[in-house]
């Protein structure tokens, strides 16, 4: 018996053509579809909650969220005027007030409509101290892709004869006025990694053309990407490159005053984080260095100098517990702050070095919260700030949970919170509370989730119930102040679930990696395991009860 011949170069999908994603045919494809999906769903309740929504979305009383470079605090703000966004800047005292007074830098909507383009907002790198010099990012229709723009923030115009990048993965850091680290996958295969991202680094002086600038770092074709940045430091300017074998692992360097790069002996999966002449490193797995041990999920900071000349001690800032793990960090001067999650609720705490010793204590003054976030306000190292310290050491806090809205603190070292913003509340959450319970794995393992819902609810069965979660990337999932959830679902009554499964962040690395390849099932048995307990408590039944979720939540969701 012979095996028939099959032709390989034929397509068995008859959808392949759909991969041409800008095409008139697919364009007219989607546009059926969708008109098939506004005639089944689109009825007078649809467009009554979708304006409703929309108002909300575009409300002119929103937060708007700032970085600080220089003397000003910059945002990027879209509305139903602005959908495609103005990029504007503020003082931190005009910022402090009811009505702030802004300064429009760019508005996009206008530049798509000059030059006949769809572009999207990708951010802005500018150079300290001045940020005089900027290099603009844009996408067409929001691809991966971006074309680079040299812009200047002060006459607020691109720069005629600037540095100019056509659209590429890829990204560009300001070594100084006259030059740049460039990653790019432009130039073709030899250029770009097999998952299409640089596989090189460039050094591109103004003036000449990029093709002639000379590589300076690169990796294998068959690693994820190559990467460098400038530590503008005053005290401790460094050049730094990263090879990323895969999306969990990286190899990093820095280059002393030869040029030579040296790479730096830390664990590959480890995520580290650069400040000054600090190194800072949370640990994705266990660490045996120099007759020591670091647990996995520790936060742990050396100095770069030390560490290149042999130094192998590490400074302990958090050690995970049973329950209690790191969510996140960032450090701004000699500051490192650091979000924990213990029992899966939220705690910012900020460690300081100072007369030679580091000293770790929680930011004080905040309400009890169910979810706090933070980030560094400050883009400038503090030696560009003159004596005050704490203004570059200054983290923004924002608080919030599924029923209350967000709100900004200004946190520093050795200070009370100070709140800076608060949002109006969008929703009626009178009466709603936020419980957390605990459902038991198809292995046992106790699944914590959240239930959002009024405080009197009959156990008898009769609600209708929406449950959510992710379970991937580290990510924990947390009760945000979700607009439209509150809006469209509590406000009538509805029950909303956010599960903790296993894949994400709550619990550290070990739950992470637990939830990974060959654990992808466990992740989903989690999420059937929390639907299952909240029908055995009576909360809903199967007829009430739906999901959602996106991205690798989506994923999870068609699973289920």
């Amino acid at each position: 018996m012979t095996t028939p011949e099959v032709d390989v170069s034929a397509p068995d999908d008859p959808f392949l053509w759909l991969e041409e994603v800008d095409t008139p045919k697919v364009r007219a494809w989607v546009e059926a579809r969708n008109e098939e999906t506004r005639k089944a769903l689109c009825d007078a309740r649809f467009e009554h909650d979708r304006t409703s929504l929309l108002d909300i979305l575009n409300a002119q009383d929103r937060i708007p969220w700032v970085i600080q470079r220089g003397d000003c605090l910059y945002n990027f703000w879209q509305d139903d005027r602005n959908p495609k966004g103005l990029w504007r800047r503020t003082t931190l005292a005009s910022y402090r007030t009811a009505a702030p007074e802004w300064e429009t830098i760019l508005d996009i909507d206008a530049l798509a409509r000059a030059e006949g383009e769809d572009w999207v907002w990708r951010g802005c790198t500018s150079l300290p101290p001045g940020h005089r010099h900027g290099l603009v990012h844009l996408s067409r229709g929001g691809a991966d892709a971006a074309v680079i723009r040299e812009f200047d923030l002060a006459d607020k115009r691109f720069l005629e004869g600037g540095f100019v990048l056509p659209e590429a993965k890829g990204s560009a850091a300001w070594l100084d006025e006259n030059a740049l680290l460039v990653s790019t996958a432009l130039g073709g295969e030899p250029f770009q990694t097999t998952s299409g991202y640089p596989r090189t680094v460039r050094h591109w002086h103004r003036g000449t053309p990029f093709e002639a600038a000379p590589v300076v770092f690169e990796c294998g074709r068959t690693e994820m990407s190559a990467s460098g940045w400038r530590e503008h430091s005053p005290t401790y300017p460094r050049t730094c490159f990263m090879r990323r074998p895969d999306f969990f692992r990286t190899a990093f360097f820095v280059e002393d005053g030869d040029g030579a790069q040296r790479q730096v002996d830390i664990p590959a999966d480890a995520y580290l984080h650069v400040e000054r002449n600090w190194l800072v490193l949370n640990l994705r797995s266990d660490w045996a260095v120099a007759e020591r041990r670091y647990k996995a999920g520790a936060l742990v900071v050396a100095d770069i100098d030390a560490l290149l000349a042999g130094n192998r001690d590490f400074t302990v800032l958090f050690e995970p517990t049973r329950t209690c793990f790191l969510q996140h960090f960032a450090a701004a001067g000699n500051t490192v702050a650091f979000k924990v999650l213990d029992n899966v609720r939220s705690r910012i705490l900020l460690a300081r070095h100072q007369n030679g010793a580091w000293r770790v204590e929680p930011v004080t003054g905040l309400p009890g919260m169910e979810t706090a976030d933070f980030y560094r306000l400050v883009a400038d190292d503090i030696d560009w700030l003159g004596a005050d310290e704490h203004e570059g050491e200054t983290f923004v806090v924002a608080s919030q949970s599924s029923i209350m809205p967000p709100t900004l603190w200004l946190a520093r070292p050795g200070q009370d919170a100070e709140m800076l913003k608060q949002a109006p509340a969008r929703f009626d959450a009178a009466g709603l509370v936020i419980t957390q319970h605990r459902a038991v794995s198809v292995d046992g393992e106790q699944i914590p989730y959240f239930q959002v819902c009024r405080s009197e609810l009959p156990l008898d069965g009769s609600h209708v119930c929406l449950l959510t979660g992710y379970g991937g990337f580290q990510i924990a999932s947390l009760p945000y102040y979700a607009v439209s959830v509150g809006k469209l679902w509590l406000e009538g009554g509805g029950v909303f679930v956010i599960a903790n499964i296993r894949g994400g962040g709550e619990f550290g690395p070990d739950w992470h990696k637990a939830g990974m390849r060959a654990g992808k099932k466990l992740a989903h048995d989690d999420f059937a395991a929390v639907a299952k307990d909240l029908i055995a408590r009576g909360v809903t039944r199967p007829q009430r009860l739906a999901c959602k979720g996106g991205s690798n939540g989506g994923l999870l969701v068609a699973t289920c």
